[in-house]
């Protein structure tokens, strides 16, 4: 097995995450537990950035790689949306260890999400 099938695997699994979390969170939303719902949008957004990655051959282990690679997206692209759109993401993670967010808030973030996943998945 190369390197290129390892990562075609990981980009499914990424991407597996990703939706899984979506839907996670989607319920987490409908019985308003917003810092658990909080922290799956936050990994569904992270996980489709990590697929779009493995996609390209590149594996992000780390949260600054992660951030990394949205920046350089953000240049590559010259979609200022995309780093935005992520920043309202790592909003909604720091959310889940703090829990400070109105939950009109968190509905905000959850949409950033769903409009940054759109995005990348066009990079699919």
């Amino acid at each position: 097995m190369g390197k290129g099938d390892i990562l075609d695997e990981r980009a499914e699994h990424y991407l597996g995450l990703a939706q899984k979390y979506l839907r996670e969170s989607e319920e987490l939303l409908v019985e308003k537990d917003y810092t658990q719902a909080s922290e799956k949008l936050w990994g569904a957004a992270a996980e489709t950035v990590k697929t779009v990655a493995a996609k390209r051959g590149r594996e992000l282990r780390t949260h600054r790689d992660v951030w990394q690679f949205v920046a350089h997206l953000h240049a590559e692209l010259k979609d200022p949306e995309i780093s935005r759109l992520f920043l309202q993401a790592n909003c909604l993670h720091q959310n889940f260890y703090e829990g400070v967010l109105p939950p009109e808030a968190v509905m905000a973030g959850a949409e950033a999400v769903k409009q940054l996943i759109a995005r990348l998945e066009g990079l699919l």
